[in-house]
């Protein structure tokens, strides 16, 4: 090979990896996930679905990968032989679940890919645990749910306080009548 093109290729994949490992820092979460059986339609869809949802779908080779995670705070088991097959890296910007949520309904509908491992914060998370937070509700849906729940005692105090003026008003109202039918 021509030393000028190693060079060049080696360049490349310094900033290849120096760009992963700023997407690694950048992203709350990280999926890891096995895309075989997907085809190049199926996982442009998916990456436009998931880059709507906040995130970025990556396919690099898992050397790669491997020496990025290496360089941040994110440490793969040393038991670990998780990188191997082909590899999409699932990044959330925006929101932590959203874009593994998209990519958990993309598998299911297509049949095909599924969960390697991931990070959720600094935690590390196996497959099952990342089916498991794709099954949350979205964002929007918890906050509606928790202004319910607050807002549901609030709305019985006012309920029974204005139960015990109407009663109020009621029996005054009775006696007002009391008084007209002794007149």
């Amino acid at each position: 090979m021509d030393q000028s093109k190693a060079k060049t290729t080696r360049e490349t994949k310094k900033e290849t990896l120096a760009g992963l490992a700023e997407k690694i820092k950048k992203a709350k979460s990280i999926a890891f996930a096995n895309y075989h059986g997907l085809n190049a339609n199926h996982l442009n869809q998916l990456r436009e679905k998931i880059k709507q949802a906040g995130g970025e779908l990556a396919v690099t080779k898992n050397t790669l990968l491997a020496r990025a995670l290496e360089s941040t705070i994110y440490q793969l088991p040393t038991t670990s032989n998780q990188l191997t097959g082909p590899t999409a890296t699932i990044f959330a910007y925006e929101d932590e679940i959203a874009p593994i949520k998209t990519s958990a309904e993309a598998f299911k509908t297509q049949g095909a890919g599924q969960f390697k491992f991931g990070f959720l914060g600094n935690d590390l998370l196996d497959s099952l645990a990342l089916e498991n937070l794709a099954k949350i509700p979205p964002r929007d849906v918890l906050h509606a749910k928790v202004v319910g729940a607050l807002n549901s005692p609030i709305f019985g105090i006012v309920s029974v306080l204005s139960a015990n003026i109407r009663n109020f008003v009621s029996v005054l109202d009775q006696a007002s009548k009391k008084q007209g039918q002794k007149a």
